[in-house]
Protein backbone atom coordinates (compact mmCIF):
# COMPACT_ATOMS: atom_id res chain seq x y z
CA UNK A 1 0.00 0.00 0.00
CA UNK A 2 1.46 3.46 -1.15
CA UNK A 3 2.01 6.02 1.15
CA UNK A 4 0.46 9.46 0.58
CA UNK A 5 1.97 12.37 1.17
CA UNK A 6 -0.06 15.83 2.09
CA UNK A 7 1.96 18.69 0.84
CA UNK A 8 1.26 22.44 1.81
CA UNK A 9 2.74 24.89 -0.57
CA UNK A 10 5.10 27.27 0.83
CA UNK A 11 2.45 30.36 0.54
CA UNK A 12 -0.03 28.64 2.14
CA UNK A 13 2.03 26.95 4.93
CA UNK A 14 3.61 30.76 5.65
CA UNK A 15 -0.45 32.15 6.36
CA UNK A 16 -1.26 29.44 8.72
CA UNK A 17 2.28 29.80 10.47
CA UNK A 18 1.51 33.68 10.71
CA UNK A 19 -2.49 33.46 11.52
CA UNK A 20 -1.51 34.25 14.90
CA UNK A 21 1.11 36.66 15.76
CA UNK A 22 2.88 35.93 19.16
CA UNK A 23 3.26 39.25 21.32
CA UNK A 24 6.93 39.31 20.43
CA UNK A 25 6.46 40.04 16.84
CA UNK A 26 3.46 41.86 16.23
CA UNK A 27 1.02 44.25 17.85
CA UNK A 28 1.38 46.67 20.40
CA UNK A 29 3.63 45.15 22.83
CA UNK A 30 6.12 44.59 19.92
CA UNK A 31 5.77 47.71 18.59
CA UNK A 32 6.14 49.80 22.22
CA UNK A 33 9.19 47.36 23.09
CA UNK A 34 11.08 47.48 20.01
CA UNK A 35 10.76 51.63 19.50
CA UNK A 36 11.57 52.17 23.20
CA UNK A 37 15.13 50.12 22.16
CA UNK A 38 14.86 47.99 25.69
CA UNK A 39 17.32 45.70 24.20
CA UNK A 40 20.29 47.09 21.98
CA UNK A 41 19.61 44.02 19.56
CA UNK A 42 15.86 44.35 17.97
CA UNK A 43 16.47 40.38 17.25
CA UNK A 44 16.46 39.95 20.73
CA UNK A 45 12.97 40.11 22.02
CA UNK A 46 11.62 38.86 18.21
CA UNK A 47 13.01 35.57 19.37
CA UNK A 48 11.76 35.39 23.11
CA UNK A 49 9.64 32.32 24.13
CA UNK A 50 6.47 33.43 25.91
CA UNK A 51 6.05 32.27 29.37
CA UNK A 52 2.10 32.19 29.67
CA UNK A 53 -0.68 32.37 26.55
CA UNK A 54 -1.07 35.67 24.60
CA UNK A 55 -4.55 36.15 26.09
CA UNK A 56 -2.84 36.60 29.39
CA UNK A 57 0.01 38.68 28.57
CA UNK A 58 -1.59 41.32 26.47
CA UNK A 59 -4.31 41.77 29.86
CA UNK A 60 -1.54 42.19 31.93
CA UNK A 61 0.29 44.49 29.55
CA UNK A 62 -3.13 47.04 29.27
CA UNK A 63 -2.98 47.06 32.97
CA UNK A 64 0.39 48.06 33.23
CA UNK A 65 0.04 51.01 31.25
CA UNK A 66 -3.13 51.91 33.16
CA UNK A 67 -1.62 51.79 35.99
CA UNK A 68 1.68 54.13 34.86
CA UNK A 69 -0.44 56.23 32.94
CA UNK A 70 -2.59 56.59 36.45
CA UNK A 71 0.82 57.49 38.02
CA UNK A 72 2.05 60.10 36.07
CA UNK A 73 -0.12 61.74 34.82
CA UNK A 74 -3.59 63.73 35.85
CA UNK A 75 -6.81 62.50 34.33
CA UNK A 76 -9.01 65.35 33.33
CA UNK A 77 -12.32 66.41 35.60
CA UNK A 78 -15.86 66.33 34.23
CA UNK A 79 -17.45 69.32 35.75
CA UNK A 80 -20.61 68.59 37.80
CA UNK A 81 -24.12 69.05 35.85
CA UNK A 82 -26.53 71.55 36.28
CA UNK A 83 -29.45 69.96 37.79
CA UNK A 84 -32.93 69.75 36.13
CA UNK A 85 -35.01 71.96 38.95
CA UNK A 86 -32.61 74.77 39.35
CA UNK A 87 -34.07 76.30 36.27
CA UNK A 88 -37.52 76.93 35.68
CA UNK A 89 -37.21 77.48 31.68
CA UNK A 90 -35.18 76.48 29.05
CA UNK A 91 -33.42 79.80 28.77
CA UNK A 92 -32.98 80.13 32.68
CA UNK A 93 -31.36 76.60 32.61
CA UNK A 94 -29.06 77.80 29.27
CA UNK A 95 -28.18 80.84 31.57
CA UNK A 96 -27.13 79.15 34.21
CA UNK A 97 -25.15 76.44 31.76
CA UNK A 98 -22.77 79.32 31.02
CA UNK A 99 -21.14 79.17 33.91
CA UNK A 100 -20.33 75.95 34.26
CA UNK A 101 -18.70 75.97 30.59
CA UNK A 102 -16.86 79.39 31.13
CA UNK A 103 -13.40 79.30 31.76
CA UNK A 104 -10.88 81.61 32.99
CA UNK A 105 -7.90 82.78 31.33
CA UNK A 106 -5.32 79.75 30.65
CA UNK A 107 -1.50 80.00 30.78
CA UNK A 108 1.09 77.63 29.43
CA UNK A 109 1.17 75.05 32.19
CA UNK A 110 4.15 72.23 31.58
CA UNK A 111 3.52 69.10 30.72
CA UNK A 112 -0.29 69.55 29.25
CA UNK A 113 -1.10 69.65 25.58
CA UNK A 114 -3.62 72.67 25.74
CA UNK A 115 -2.74 75.98 24.00
CA UNK A 116 -2.94 78.90 26.45
CA UNK A 117 -5.60 81.46 26.38
CA UNK A 118 -5.48 85.06 28.05
CA UNK A 119 -9.21 85.81 28.08
CA UNK A 120 -11.86 84.36 29.79
CA UNK A 121 -14.21 81.71 27.30
CA UNK A 122 -16.79 78.56 27.26
CA UNK A 123 -15.88 75.30 26.24
CA UNK A 124 -18.86 72.91 24.59
CA UNK A 125 -18.70 70.83 27.77
CA UNK A 126 -18.31 66.86 28.04
CA UNK A 127 -15.28 65.65 26.10
CA UNK A 128 -14.77 68.97 24.95
CA UNK A 129 -12.65 70.99 27.31
CA UNK A 130 -11.12 73.43 25.41
CA UNK A 131 -12.80 76.29 23.05
CA UNK A 132 -13.38 74.65 19.46
CA UNK A 133 -13.42 77.27 16.05
CA UNK A 134 -16.92 76.98 14.59
CA UNK A 135 -18.85 76.01 17.66
CA UNK A 136 -17.55 79.01 19.34
CA UNK A 137 -19.40 81.17 17.06
CA UNK A 138 -23.27 79.87 17.47
CA UNK A 139 -22.29 79.46 21.28
CA UNK A 140 -21.60 83.17 21.15
CA UNK A 141 -25.17 83.79 19.54
CA UNK A 142 -26.72 82.64 22.83
CA UNK A 143 -24.15 84.42 24.92
CA UNK A 144 -25.33 87.48 23.21
CA UNK A 145 -29.06 86.59 23.80
CA UNK A 146 -27.98 85.92 27.11
CA UNK A 147 -26.50 89.70 27.53
CA UNK A 148 -22.80 87.71 28.05
CA UNK A 149 -21.16 90.06 25.55
CA UNK A 150 -18.01 90.02 27.60
CA UNK A 151 -17.54 86.20 26.81
CA UNK A 152 -18.28 87.30 23.13
CA UNK A 153 -15.57 89.90 23.28
CA UNK A 154 -12.85 87.03 25.25
CA UNK A 155 -14.03 84.51 22.73
CA UNK A 156 -12.98 86.68 20.04
CA UNK A 157 -9.68 88.38 21.60
CA UNK A 158 -8.75 84.57 21.64
CA UNK A 159 -9.00 83.96 18.47
CA UNK A 160 -7.27 87.45 17.58
CA UNK A 161 -4.31 85.70 19.23
CA UNK A 162 -4.44 82.38 18.27
CA UNK A 163 -4.05 84.03 14.34
CA UNK A 164 -1.19 86.14 15.82
CA UNK A 165 0.30 83.31 17.31
CA UNK A 166 -0.31 80.85 14.58
CA UNK A 167 -1.57 82.41 11.70
CA UNK A 168 -5.03 81.11 12.02
CA UNK A 169 -7.31 79.65 14.71
CA UNK A 170 -6.85 75.85 14.97
CA UNK A 171 -9.38 72.85 14.87
CA UNK A 172 -9.52 73.23 19.05
CA UNK A 173 -6.69 74.99 21.61
CA UNK A 174 -4.70 71.82 22.19
CA UNK A 175 -1.31 71.20 20.70
CA UNK A 176 -2.44 68.22 18.79
CA UNK A 177 -5.45 70.47 16.70
CA UNK A 178 -2.04 72.61 14.95
CA UNK A 179 -2.30 71.80 11.46
CA UNK A 180 -5.67 72.48 10.77
CA UNK A 181 -8.38 74.72 10.80
CA UNK A 182 -12.15 74.67 11.14
CA UNK A 183 -14.72 76.54 9.41
CA UNK A 184 -13.46 80.39 9.52
CA UNK A 185 -16.73 81.71 11.78
CA UNK A 186 -13.82 84.56 12.71
CA UNK A 187 -15.72 86.95 10.71
CA UNK A 188 -18.81 86.31 11.59
CA UNK A 189 -17.93 86.71 15.44
CA UNK A 190 -16.82 90.19 14.48
CA UNK A 191 -20.39 90.65 12.84
CA UNK A 192 -22.39 89.42 15.59
CA UNK A 193 -20.66 91.88 17.92
CA UNK A 194 -20.30 94.82 15.81
CA UNK A 195 -24.35 94.36 15.47
CA UNK A 196 -24.72 94.94 19.23
CA UNK A 197 -21.67 97.58 19.67
CA UNK A 198 -20.65 98.75 16.20
CA UNK A 199 -18.21 99.26 13.32
CA UNK A 200 -15.34 100.49 16.56
CA UNK A 201 -16.03 97.49 18.73
CA UNK A 202 -14.19 95.26 15.74
CA UNK A 203 -12.35 97.97 14.34
CA UNK A 204 -8.94 96.61 16.12
CA UNK A 205 -9.74 92.65 14.74
CA UNK A 206 -9.53 93.60 11.09
CA UNK A 207 -5.82 92.94 10.54
CA UNK A 208 -6.30 89.45 12.13
CA UNK A 209 -9.42 88.89 9.33
CA UNK A 210 -7.23 89.62 6.57
CA UNK A 211 -4.33 87.38 8.15
CA UNK A 212 -6.36 84.23 8.34
CA UNK A 213 -7.58 84.29 4.76
CA UNK A 214 -4.48 84.21 3.84
CA UNK A 215 -4.01 81.01 5.49
CA UNK A 216 -6.63 79.60 3.34
CA UNK A 217 -5.63 81.19 0.64
CA UNK A 218 -1.74 80.13 1.33
CA UNK A 219 -0.71 77.57 -1.10
CA UNK A 220 2.68 76.72 0.91
CA UNK A 221 0.69 76.08 4.07
CA UNK A 222 2.20 72.75 5.75
CA UNK A 223 5.55 72.40 3.38
CA UNK A 224 8.49 72.36 5.22
CA UNK A 225 11.38 74.73 4.48
CA UNK A 226 12.91 74.61 0.78
CA UNK A 227 9.73 73.51 -0.74
CA UNK A 228 7.91 75.31 -2.92
CA UNK A 229 5.00 74.62 -5.69
CA UNK A 230 5.24 74.32 -9.11
CA UNK A 231 4.34 78.25 -10.74
CA UNK A 232 0.79 77.65 -12.51
CA UNK A 233 1.85 79.38 -15.84
CA UNK A 234 4.59 76.45 -15.85
CA UNK A 235 1.60 73.55 -16.01
CA UNK A 236 -0.48 73.07 -18.58
CA UNK A 237 -2.19 70.44 -16.29
CA UNK A 238 -5.00 71.95 -14.53
CA UNK A 239 -7.35 71.73 -11.81
CA UNK A 240 -4.01 72.25 -9.52
CA UNK A 241 -4.22 71.88 -5.99
CA UNK A 242 -1.79 73.01 -3.40
CA UNK A 243 -2.83 73.06 0.54
CA UNK A 244 -6.45 74.37 0.96
CA UNK A 245 -6.22 76.17 -2.41
CA UNK A 246 -7.59 74.34 -6.04
CA UNK A 247 -6.61 76.47 -8.83
CA UNK A 248 -9.12 75.31 -11.40
CA UNK A 249 -7.83 77.66 -14.18
CA UNK A 250 -5.33 80.40 -14.52
CA UNK A 251 -7.11 83.32 -11.63
CA UNK A 252 -9.91 80.77 -10.98
CA UNK A 253 -9.32 79.51 -7.48
CA UNK A 254 -11.83 78.02 -4.63
CA UNK A 255 -10.75 75.99 -1.97
CA UNK A 256 -10.76 73.24 -0.12
CA UNK A 257 -10.55 70.95 3.70
CA UNK A 258 -6.98 69.98 4.11
CA UNK A 259 -5.02 69.18 6.93
CA UNK A 260 -0.94 70.03 7.08
CA UNK A 261 -0.08 66.40 8.44
CA UNK A 262 -1.17 62.79 6.93
CA UNK A 263 -0.46 61.10 10.12
CA UNK A 264 -3.26 59.50 12.35
CA UNK A 265 -5.13 62.23 14.87
CA UNK A 266 -3.49 61.79 18.13
CA UNK A 267 -7.16 62.30 19.98
CA UNK A 268 -8.45 59.19 17.59
CA UNK A 269 -5.39 57.30 17.16
CA UNK A 270 -6.44 53.61 16.70
CA UNK A 271 -9.48 54.72 15.13
CA UNK A 272 -7.34 56.41 12.43
CA UNK A 273 -5.61 53.36 11.96
CA UNK A 274 -8.53 50.64 11.98
CA UNK A 275 -9.69 53.16 9.41
CA UNK A 276 -6.68 52.75 7.34
CA UNK A 277 -6.39 48.94 7.60
CA UNK A 278 -9.74 48.58 6.10
CA UNK A 279 -9.35 51.59 3.18
CA UNK A 280 -8.90 50.03 -0.30
CA UNK A 281 -5.07 49.54 -1.23
CA UNK A 282 -5.40 52.80 -3.64
CA UNK A 283 -6.74 55.04 -1.07
CA UNK A 284 -4.43 54.29 2.11
CA UNK A 285 -1.82 56.70 0.93
CA UNK A 286 -4.20 59.67 1.61
CA UNK A 287 -6.55 58.50 3.88
CA UNK A 288 -5.07 59.72 7.13
CA UNK A 289 -4.71 63.12 5.45
CA UNK A 290 -8.42 62.78 4.04
CA UNK A 291 -9.91 61.85 7.29
CA UNK A 292 -8.08 65.11 9.12
CA UNK A 293 -9.52 67.18 6.25
CA UNK A 294 -12.91 65.95 7.42
CA UNK A 295 -11.92 66.64 10.83
CA UNK A 296 -11.29 70.30 9.83
CA UNK A 297 -14.61 70.59 8.00
CA UNK A 298 -16.53 70.07 11.36
CA UNK A 299 -18.47 67.65 9.44
CA UNK A 300 -16.58 64.21 11.36
CA UNK A 301 -17.85 61.89 9.49
CA UNK A 302 -20.52 62.15 6.96
CA UNK A 303 -21.59 60.49 3.82
CA UNK A 304 -20.83 63.80 2.40
CA UNK A 305 -17.07 63.09 2.20
CA UNK A 306 -17.35 59.54 0.75
CA UNK A 307 -16.64 58.21 -2.45
CA UNK A 308 -17.30 54.55 -4.31
CA UNK A 309 -17.68 52.16 -1.70
CA UNK A 310 -20.03 54.70 0.98
CA UNK A 311 -18.06 54.22 4.02
CA UNK A 312 -14.92 56.08 5.86
CA UNK A 313 -12.60 53.76 4.33
CA UNK A 314 -13.28 55.31 1.13
CA UNK A 315 -13.08 59.15 1.94
CA UNK A 316 -12.22 61.43 -0.26
CA UNK A 317 -12.30 65.38 1.65
CA UNK A 318 -9.76 66.80 0.12
CA UNK A 319 -11.19 66.04 -3.67
CA UNK A 320 -14.28 68.33 -2.97
CA UNK A 321 -14.77 71.67 -3.18
CA UNK A 322 -16.39 72.08 -0.42
CA UNK A 323 -19.32 75.05 -0.68
CA UNK A 324 -19.93 75.89 2.73
CA UNK A 325 -16.32 76.69 3.02
CA UNK A 326 -16.04 78.74 0.28
CA UNK A 327 -19.59 80.40 0.38
CA UNK A 328 -18.10 81.45 4.37
CA UNK A 329 -14.54 82.66 2.68
CA UNK A 330 -17.06 84.70 -0.18
CA UNK A 331 -17.92 86.50 2.69
CA UNK A 332 -15.09 87.23 3.85
CA UNK A 333 -13.90 88.88 1.12
CA UNK A 334 -17.39 90.85 1.53
CA UNK A 335 -16.87 92.21 5.08
CA UNK A 336 -13.27 92.95 4.27
CA UNK A 337 -14.21 95.24 1.12
CA UNK A 338 -16.46 96.73 3.24
CA UNK A 339 -14.18 97.18 6.68
CA UNK A 340 -11.21 98.41 5.00
CA UNK A 341 -12.94 100.68 3.21
CA UNK A 342 -14.42 102.17 5.89
CA UNK A 343 -10.60 103.09 7.07
CA UNK A 344 -9.71 104.18 3.85
CA UNK A 345 -7.62 100.82 3.22
CA UNK A 346 -6.56 100.33 -0.25
CA UNK A 347 -7.13 96.93 -0.61
CA UNK A 348 -10.55 96.85 -0.04
CA UNK A 349 -11.62 96.80 -4.23
CA UNK A 350 -9.22 93.99 -4.10
CA UNK A 351 -11.22 92.06 -1.74
CA UNK A 352 -14.43 92.73 -3.92
CA UNK A 353 -13.38 91.84 -6.90
CA UNK A 354 -12.52 88.63 -4.90
CA UNK A 355 -15.12 88.26 -3.73
CA UNK A 356 -16.66 88.52 -7.26
CA UNK A 357 -14.62 85.80 -9.07
CA UNK A 358 -15.26 83.35 -5.92
CA UNK A 359 -19.33 84.36 -6.29
CA UNK A 360 -19.51 83.46 -9.62
CA UNK A 361 -17.24 80.12 -9.42
CA UNK A 362 -19.66 78.98 -6.82
CA UNK A 363 -22.53 79.49 -9.06
CA UNK A 364 -21.15 77.72 -11.78
CA UNK A 365 -19.63 74.86 -9.91
CA UNK A 366 -21.49 74.14 -7.17
CA UNK A 367 -25.53 75.36 -8.29
CA UNK A 368 -27.49 72.94 -9.89
CA UNK A 369 -30.33 74.73 -11.39
CA UNK A 370 -32.39 71.52 -12.25
CA UNK A 371 -32.25 70.38 -8.09
CA UNK A 372 -32.81 73.63 -6.97
CA UNK A 373 -29.72 73.69 -4.74
CA UNK A 374 -26.16 73.69 -4.35
CA UNK A 375 -23.54 70.68 -4.34
CA UNK A 376 -20.16 70.11 -3.33
CA UNK A 377 -18.00 69.78 -6.36
CA UNK A 378 -15.60 66.34 -7.18
CA UNK A 379 -12.55 68.72 -8.76
CA UNK A 380 -10.40 65.73 -10.09
CA UNK A 381 -12.89 64.63 -12.36
CA UNK A 382 -15.04 67.94 -12.50
CA UNK A 383 -18.27 66.27 -11.36
CA UNK A 384 -20.60 67.48 -8.85
CA UNK A 385 -21.28 65.68 -5.89
CA UNK A 386 -24.37 63.61 -5.46
CA UNK A 387 -24.73 63.99 -2.02
CA UNK A 388 -27.29 66.00 -0.86
CA UNK A 389 -26.31 68.12 2.59
CA UNK A 390 -27.32 71.55 4.37
CA UNK A 391 -23.72 72.32 3.13
CA UNK A 392 -25.80 73.33 0.62
CA UNK A 393 -27.38 75.91 2.49
CA UNK A 394 -24.39 77.82 3.07
CA UNK A 395 -24.78 80.51 0.16
CA UNK A 396 -28.40 81.30 1.21
CA UNK A 397 -27.15 82.03 4.96
CA UNK A 398 -24.42 83.96 3.45
CA UNK A 399 -26.43 86.12 0.92
CA UNK A 400 -24.76 84.62 -1.78
CA UNK A 401 -28.19 83.45 -3.90
CA UNK A 402 -30.50 85.49 -5.84
CA UNK A 403 -34.19 85.70 -4.86
CA UNK A 404 -35.29 83.18 -7.31
CA UNK A 405 -32.77 80.65 -6.19
CA UNK A 406 -33.86 81.71 -2.44
CA UNK A 407 -37.38 80.53 -3.05
CA UNK A 408 -36.13 77.32 -5.29
CA UNK A 409 -33.86 76.46 -2.26
CA UNK A 410 -36.73 77.14 0.26
CA UNK A 411 -39.08 74.41 -1.48
CA UNK A 412 -35.92 72.03 -0.95
CA UNK A 413 -35.58 72.85 2.21
CA UNK A 414 -39.44 71.80 3.23
CA UNK A 415 -39.69 68.48 1.15
CA UNK A 416 -36.35 67.10 1.53
CA UNK A 417 -34.95 68.03 4.82
CA UNK A 418 -37.80 69.02 7.16
CA UNK A 419 -38.23 66.40 9.92
CA UNK A 420 -40.33 66.84 12.97
CA UNK A 421 -37.03 67.61 15.00
CA UNK A 422 -36.04 70.35 12.41
CA UNK A 423 -33.59 69.61 9.36
CA UNK A 424 -31.78 66.79 9.02
CA UNK A 425 -28.33 66.98 8.07
CA UNK A 426 -28.34 64.61 5.25
CA UNK A 427 -30.61 62.25 2.60
CA UNK A 428 -28.42 59.52 3.74
CA UNK A 429 -28.32 56.38 7.51
CA UNK A 430 -24.91 55.61 6.94
CA UNK A 431 -24.03 55.58 11.22
CA UNK A 432 -21.97 58.23 10.96
CA UNK A 433 -23.04 61.38 13.26
CA UNK A 434 -23.06 63.80 10.39
CA UNK A 435 -25.77 62.48 8.45
CA UNK A 436 -29.69 61.22 9.06
CA UNK A 437 -31.04 60.79 11.45
CA UNK A 438 -29.02 63.32 13.01
CA UNK A 439 -29.85 67.15 13.39
CA UNK A 440 -26.98 69.71 14.43
CA UNK A 441 -27.49 72.59 16.19
CA UNK A 442 -25.45 75.26 13.91
CA UNK A 443 -27.40 73.51 10.73
CA UNK A 444 -30.42 74.70 12.17
CA UNK A 445 -29.24 78.39 12.47
CA UNK A 446 -27.59 78.19 8.91
CA UNK A 447 -30.98 77.05 7.84
CA UNK A 448 -33.36 79.40 9.68
CA UNK A 449 -31.31 82.63 9.22
CA UNK A 450 -30.57 81.90 5.47
CA UNK A 451 -34.10 81.62 5.10
CA UNK A 452 -35.05 84.94 6.86
CA UNK A 453 -32.27 86.67 5.09
CA UNK A 454 -34.59 85.80 2.34
CA UNK A 455 -38.32 86.66 3.66
CA UNK A 456 -39.19 83.09 3.88
CA UNK A 457 -40.17 83.40 7.70
CA UNK A 458 -43.00 81.07 8.06
CA UNK A 459 -40.90 78.28 7.23
CA UNK A 460 -37.72 79.49 9.02
CA UNK A 461 -40.28 79.90 12.24
CA UNK A 462 -41.47 76.29 11.51
CA UNK A 463 -37.83 74.90 11.56
CA UNK A 464 -36.75 77.06 14.74
CA UNK A 465 -39.86 75.44 16.77
CA UNK A 466 -39.88 72.09 15.66
CA UNK A 467 -35.72 72.15 16.86
CA UNK A 468 -36.83 74.51 20.42
CA UNK A 469 -39.42 71.57 20.78
CA UNK A 470 -37.26 68.68 20.78
CA UNK A 471 -34.87 69.98 22.62
CA UNK A 472 -37.54 71.10 24.83
CA UNK A 473 -38.29 67.60 25.10
CA UNK A 474 -35.06 66.06 25.37
CA UNK A 475 -34.13 68.79 28.61
CA UNK A 476 -37.27 67.73 30.88
CA UNK A 477 -37.01 64.43 30.06
CA UNK A 478 -33.08 64.41 31.03
CA UNK A 479 -31.88 67.49 32.30
CA UNK A 480 -29.21 67.44 29.37
CA UNK A 481 -28.56 69.31 26.80
CA UNK A 482 -26.80 67.57 23.92
CA UNK A 483 -24.58 67.72 21.41
CA UNK A 484 -26.39 66.35 18.65
CA UNK A 485 -30.27 65.18 18.01
CA UNK A 486 -32.54 62.58 16.09
CA UNK A 487 -34.69 65.00 14.50
CA UNK A 488 -36.66 62.10 12.61
CA UNK A 489 -37.19 59.71 14.53
CA UNK A 490 -37.61 62.07 17.91
CA UNK A 491 -35.54 59.34 20.23
CA UNK A 492 -33.90 60.53 23.60
CA UNK A 493 -30.51 60.01 22.15
CA UNK A 494 -28.77 60.93 18.97
CA UNK A 495 -26.17 58.52 17.64
CA UNK A 496 -23.10 57.74 15.31
CA UNK A 497 -19.65 59.34 15.46
CA UNK A 498 -15.98 57.96 17.26
CA UNK A 499 -17.75 58.62 20.58
CA UNK A 500 -20.77 58.71 22.99
CA UNK A 501 -22.94 61.47 22.49
CA UNK A 502 -22.18 64.33 24.72
CA UNK A 503 -24.02 66.82 26.77
CA UNK A 504 -23.03 70.31 27.88
CA UNK A 505 -23.47 71.38 25.01
CA UNK A 506 -22.46 75.39 23.83
CA UNK A 507 -23.33 74.96 20.44
CA UNK A 508 -26.78 73.74 21.46
CA UNK A 509 -27.08 76.59 24.12
CA UNK A 510 -26.16 79.52 21.87
CA UNK A 511 -28.34 77.96 18.91
CA UNK A 512 -31.32 77.35 21.17
CA UNK A 513 -31.00 80.43 23.53
CA UNK A 514 -30.84 82.65 20.04
CA UNK A 515 -33.80 81.10 18.65
CA UNK A 516 -35.70 81.32 22.01
CA UNK A 517 -34.65 85.02 22.26
CA UNK A 518 -36.11 85.69 18.58
CA UNK A 519 -39.42 84.31 19.31
CA UNK A 520 -40.08 85.29 23.12
CA UNK A 521 -38.61 88.79 22.63
CA UNK A 522 -35.95 88.06 25.64
CA UNK A 523 -32.98 90.48 25.86
CA UNK A 524 -30.52 89.97 23.41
Amino acid sequence: MSKRVCRISGNDAEERMMEHKPAQIAGLLFEAVQQARIFPDSKTFADCRARFDDAHIQRAFAQQLREFVGAHFELPAEPPAVALADSASLAQHIDRLWTQLERAPQADEAGSSAIALAHPHVVPGGRFREIYYWDSYFTAEGLAASGRLDLVEGLIRNFADLIERFGYVPNGTRLYYLGRSQPPMFCALLQLLERHRGFDAIRAFVPQLVREYDFWMDPRFGMEAGQGVQAAAASVHWPQAHAHVVELAPGERLNRYWDAHDSPRPESFAEDLHTRAQAPASRRASILRDIRAGAESGWDFSSRWFGAGGTLAHIRTTELLAVDLNALLWEIECRLADWLGRVGDDRAPVFAAAAARRGALIQAQCWDASAGWFFDRHWPSGERSEAWTLAGAFPLYCGLVEEDQAARMAEVIESRFLRPGGVVTTLVRSGEQWDAPNGWAPLQWIVVQGLRRYGHHRLADDIAERFIGLVERVWRRTGKMMEKYDVCDMALAAGGGEYPVQDGFGWTNGVVRALLAARKGIRG
